[in-house]
């Protein structure tokens, strides 16, 4: 059996994707966790598909990457890979190494324990320690995101941290969460926190070392139309349980 199964989205990353591929092997080789890699990329056109081919075949660990054949959004790409996997834990991690492989551990004990069922990395919590912190442009952009998605949808209040690239599920249980899932782009990790949710899945929080990746792919200004329009789309299909607690 695959313990555990770790998804990394990359889109245009060739001068991370090899990295990202020996870090998560190193992890999943120096402990006793063992898995596989799937790098699920999001329609990239630059090297970043035969790269992690390549590499793939220098590790350790099964290495499998998806290629979809157009550039769809970040969930898209989160999505396939995640319905490819096998493991009977899922880790969906951002490509840059920006938090280490080591903290999913700290995951993997809140589900496994019985405190929830998905427990997601959180840059905002006291514990956390930054290396590196955001620019002040992003820090205004996620805060700004931050009160205005919980001025909306208040039932994820009490998270801290909903867009951070460091999830772990049960695998069953991310692989039912995210076939349910259609939204390709950046709002997919709200979607996916209220598809938990609403189907009375306990999420908990747990405080990562990380460090900012200045070479991000997200653009927040670019992003404007497409969140207000699957905010649009997640409050219409969610509204009895906004509204009420009941399931959608």
């Amino acid at each position: 059996m695959i313990n555990l199964s770790i998804i990394i989205p990359v889109w245009n990353e060739a001068s991370k994707v090899r990295q990202d591929i020996f870090a998560a092997d190193e992890f999943l080789t120096s402990t006793s966790v063992g898995g596989e890699i799937i790098i699920a990329d999001d329609g990239s056109t630059d090297q970043t598909v035969s790269i992690a081919r390549e590499t793939a075949a220098e590790v350790q660990t099964p290495c499998l990457v998806e290629q979809l054949e157009r550039n769809q959004g970040k969930g898209a790409a989160v999505r396939t890979g995640i319905l490819k996997s096998r493991g009977e834990f899922v880790l969906f991690a951002d490509s840059g190494n920006c938090i280490p492989y080591q903290e999913v551990n700290i995951g993997l004990d809140l589900i496994r324990s019985g405190q929830c069922h998905v427990a997601h990395g959180s840059r905002k919590l006291s514990e956390c320690h930054i290396n590196r912190d955001q620019s002040i442009y992003r820090k205004i952009c996620s805060k700004l995101f931050h009160w205005f998605l919980i001025h909306d949808i208040k039932r994820i209040g009490n998270l801290t941290d909903t867009q951070c690239g460091f999830k772990v599920y049960t695998g069953d249980i991310a692989r039912k969460l995210y076939a349910q899932s259609n939204v390709d782009g950046f709002m997919f990790d709200v979607e996916i926190t209220l598809l938990a949710l609403s189907s009375g899945y306990q999420i908990c929080e747990f405080a990562v070392d990380w460090t900012c990746d200045p070479d991000s792919r997200l653009k927040p200004a670019h992003e404007l139309v497409h969140v207000f329009r699957d905010l649009v789309h997640l409050k219409k299909r969610f509204r009895k349980f906004l509204k009420n607690g009941s399931s959608e």
